[in-house]
């Protein structure tokens, strides 16, 4: 116990546990049938049922939505926090972190009430809304702490040479930022396609998007077509962070 590698054992085991054995078992089952023997059906399944493809589809245009809509939104509070001139106190980088503190399941139900007391029909506007609400610290914050350890001279070497400041944000700012970008991009996208509690709040599950799916059949016993469909989410998220995972190490270098 005298070394310091040895502290690291129970992360290790935990890590086994519940990372890795859980891994595992999607993967194990996923090539599985009903009576254990090893089989492709599962995954060619998923590629011949018109419904399970047409939830995809849907998750992946909602994830689209969101995403754009947390650009949209996260870009312009990120820019003011991170500017000086703009934001002269640490508390307003706090008050983007005090809703995380709440549990994300208690802040969708109370979304949902707040739209069933104003009377406004749940859907898909709703959804969005709900889903924007939930994700938008997680493109927020990789963009502050780009924008905040960017090196402000490339901007002033630019206002100098006589580029206006739209010239400086468009050709400088915007070019330097893209790390956070990508990682919050990676941040939003993936957790919205593979979620189902939003969406079955949200829309009275009106809506099913590609987590709903994989939940109706866990808890339809059907485990290897819901390991099989986990295990093709899985996939998806290990090729793009491994295709942003250069751009989500430059983001993640930096401020907070």
């Amino acid at each position: 116990m005298n070394k310091r590698s040895s502290w690291a054992l129970p992360y290790a085991i935990f890590l086994v546990l519940f990372v890795v054995m859980p891994l595992l078992l999607i993967v194990m089952y996923s090539f599985q049938d009903a009576s254990g023997h090893f089989t492709f059906s599962n995954l060619t399944k998923f590629f011949s049922d018109r419904d399970s493809l047409s939830t995809f589809a849907l998750s992946i245009e909602v994830a689209i939505e969101n995403t754009a809509l947390c650009i949209l939104i996260g870009y312009p509070a990120a820019y003011i926090l991170a500017d000086k001139s703009l934001n002269r106190s640490a508390v307003t980088v706090v008050l983007f972190i005090l809703p995380m503190w709440v549990n994300a399941l208690m802040r969708t139900l109370a979304t949902a009430e707040l739209f069933t007391m104003a009377g406004i029909q749940l859907g898909k506007g709703t959804l969005l809304f709900g889903m924007c609400y939930d994700y938008l610290p997680f493109m927020i914050y990789p963009i502050y702490t780009t924008l905040a350890k960017m090196d402000r001279s490339y901007a002033e070497a630019a206002a100098d040479l006589g580029a206006s400041p739209f010239t400086v944000f468009r050709k400088v700012t915007l070019p330097l930022s893209m790390p956070g970008i990508a990682s919050g991009v990676l941040m939003v996208f993936m957790p919205t396609v593979s979620t189902f509690a939003i969406s079955e709040f949200l829309t009275n599950n009106k809506i099913k998007l590609f987590g709903t799916i994989i939940q109706e059949n866990i808890n339809n016993s059907m485990w290897n077509y819901g390991a099989a469909l986990s295990f093709i989410m899985l996939i998806i998220i290990g090729l793009t962070s491994f295709i942003g995972k250069k751009d989500r190490a430059e983001a993640e270098g930096g401020a907070i």
